[in-house]
């Protein structure tokens, strides 16, 4: 369960000068896995056994949100963990009150929004104090590394959409958010709309923000694409893209770390985060969304809260989606 924290001062990271440090530190901490806060034997090991028969799958009407219904019961992917003793998650640590280590406290641990979820699932499968090993990915490594077996899950603002079942399977939503515009404060840009025509746009590889673009980019350049959705706000603080395209949760806790940039507009999609695991994780999937049966109940609204009520841009309150099931 989550842990109640003395609210400490979250403040942005300095700029153009440490942003750009940490946009560094993005990549070379994806090179040099895994990050642990954990203890015990550094085997990296994962499950893989077996092909479970109702894995969630893909169909021609998908409904992306829909995924398997929940269950308490240990399947060949949960008793695997619980044998090795550890949970490796694919994580971010550069994105703000999301999954970040904040420079202003003595302690670098992980914390955010994404990360006291990790917990909150750990806690459940492996029992108080867990053992969990967390691994930066890049926005454009999330599905390799759930399909290489790098990870067993992902936990990373990470959007369900039809395209990505086709390679992982998704917990039912945990978040839900919109692609926006976010461009310095003094630019003629407006929002998803005309005013982009012969702009440049960053978005991230991989991400929902790049196919969304291909779709319509009201004529911008839209040749920037980085592996990092991070490395785009540095691009823009450096004058090198006139706007950045990503998820407005995202977004949101950018601007709040430099106040020369805003949102644009409203978002124009609709969209939820998940949980991505194994398309034949199945027992794994389940004991997720079982996970956050629970989590919905208070847990998310206290680490809400804690993390995102005060950013500009989100909401003062909010509630988690409500969950959809394929079975």
């Amino acid at each position: 369960m989550l842990r109640g924290r003395l609210r400490s001062s979250l403040r942005g990271w300095g700029g153009v000068a440490a942003m750009a440090v940490a946009c560094a530190l993005t990549a070379v901490f994806a090179l040099l896995l895994p990050l642990t806060q954990a203890r015990g034997d550094s085997s990296t090991g994962q499950g893989g056994q077996g092909v479970a028969e109702g894995a969630q799958v893909k169909a021609d009407d998908c409904n992306p949100e829909a995924s398997l219904r929940p269950s308490p019961k240990d399947g060949p992917f949960v008793e695997d963990i619980k044998k090795r003793g550890y949970l490796t998650v694919g994580v971010d640590q550069n994105s703000y009150r999301w999954g970040y280590r904040d420079p202003n406290k003595s302690e670098s641990k992980l914390e955010g929004f994404d990360i006291d979820l990790v917990h909150a699932i750990a806690e459940e499968i492996l029992g108080p104090e867990p053992d969990i090993r967390f691994r930066a990915v890049p926005t454009n490594q999330r599905i390799p590394a759930i399909k290489n077996g790098d990870v067993d899950m992902v936990v990373r603002t990470m959007t369900i959409t039809c395209e990505r079942l086709d390679d992982v399977a998704f917990s039912t939503a945990y978040f839900k958010t919109g692609q926006q515009v976010l461009a310095p404060k003094n630019s003629d840009i407006t929002g998803y709309n005309k005013t982009l025509k012969d702009k440049k746009v960053c978005s991230a590889k991989s991400s929902t923000a790049e196919d969304e673009l291909e779709k319509n980019s009201f004529g911008a350049d839209t040749s920037t694409k980085v592996p990092n959705q991070l490395d785009c706000l540095v691009r823009l603080q450096l004058g090198e893209v006139d706007a950045v395209v990503t998820d407005g949760a995202l977004a949101a806790s950018q601007a709040a770390q430099d106040p020369t940039v805003m949102l644009m507009g409203e978002p124009f999609t609709e969209e939820y985060y998940g949980v991505a695991m194994k398309r034949e994780a199945e027992d794994l999937v389940r004991r997720v969304n079982q996970v956050l049966v629970d989590y919905r109940k208070g847990d998310w609204q206290a680490s809400y809260e804690e993390w995102l009520a005060d950013v500009p841009g989100m909401a003062d309150t909010a509630e988690p989606p409500a969950p959809e099931y394929s079975d």
